[in-house]
C-alpha cells in the first residue's frame, strides 16, 4: 500500500480549499471541467471525509455519479491530485452564507466629534454629554475637542478640567482611548466604547 504523502494528508485533514487561479475565482473545478486524462490516477476523498484510495480519473467520475454528487478537485498540486466527492451546490451555498454572515457581524466604527467651549454652560455641557453617550453606546468612538480663543490659551488647565469632567460623565459607557493632547488651539481627547476595552482584554 502506498504511503500517503504529507501534503495529501494535510489536504485531507483540512478538507476542501479553493484553488487560486488567474482570475482569482473562488470556484473549484468540478466533474468534466477537471482537465485530466481519463487514465490519470487521483486520490479520492469520500463525502464523509473517508479515504477511498487511488483510482483513475474516469473511475472517480463514475463514483461521484453513482453517489449522485460532484467530483471536486481540491488539491491540484498534490501528487497524485486530490479530488473529493461532495454536493458542490450545497458547499457553495454554505460558503456564501458564512461569508455573508461574517460581513454582517463586521462593525464599522465611526469617530464622532463633540466640540466644547471653555465657557460652556451646564445645560449645553449636559446636552453634549448625552449626545456622546449615545454615540458610545452605538459602538462609535468620540473625539471631544476644546477650542481656545485668544487669551484662553493661557488657561489650558480649564480645558483639561473640562475634558476630565466630560470623561467622568461618560465613564460607565466608555474608556479614554487617547489622553488629552494639545494641537494648536485645540485640546482633544478620544473616548472609545466599553466594548473596546473588553475586546482588548
Amino acid at each position: 500500500m502506498r504511503k500517503v504523502c504529507f501534503r495529501t494528508f494535510f489536504y485531507f485533514i483540512w478538507g476542501c480549499f479553493p484553488i487560486k487561479n488567474n482570475n482569482n475565482s473562488k470556484e473549484l473545478l468540478i466533474n468534466e471541467k477537471i482537465n485530466f486524462d481519463g487514465s490519470k490516477e487521483v486520490r479520492i476523498i469520500g463525502a464523509d471525509n473517508e479515504q477511498l484510495g487511488l483510482v483513475s480519473f474516469n473511475r472517480a467520475l463514475d463514483m461521484a455519479d453513482e453517489a449522485g454528487l460532484d467530483l471536486v478537485l481540491i488539491a491540484a498540486q498534490a501528487e497524485p491530485p486530490v479530488c473529493r466527492i461532495m454536493d458542490y451546490g450545497k458547499y457553495r451555498y454554505e460558503r456564501d452564507k458564512r461569508e455573508k454572515d461574517a460581513k454582517k457581524k463586521q462593525q464599522v466604527v465611526e469617530i464622532k466629534e463633540i466640540q466644547l467651549s471653555v465657557r460652556i454652560d451646564t445645560n449645553d455641557f449636559n446636552t453634549k454629554v448625552n449626545r456622546a453617550r449615545g454615540f458610545l453606546t452605538r459602538g462609535d468612538k468620540v473625539k471631544v475637542v476644546v477650542r481656545f480663543k485668544g487669551r484662553q490659551m493661557t488657561h489650558q488647565e480649564i480645558g483639561q478640567e473640562l475634558l476630565a469632567r466630560f470623561s467622568a460623565a461618560c465613564e460607565d459607557v466608555c474608556i479614554v482611548d487617547k489622553q488629552p493632547k494639545l494641537e494648536g488651539r485645540f485640546l482633544s481627547m478620544f473616548l472609545a466604547p466599553q466594548t473596546t476595552k473588553t475586546t482588548k482584554q
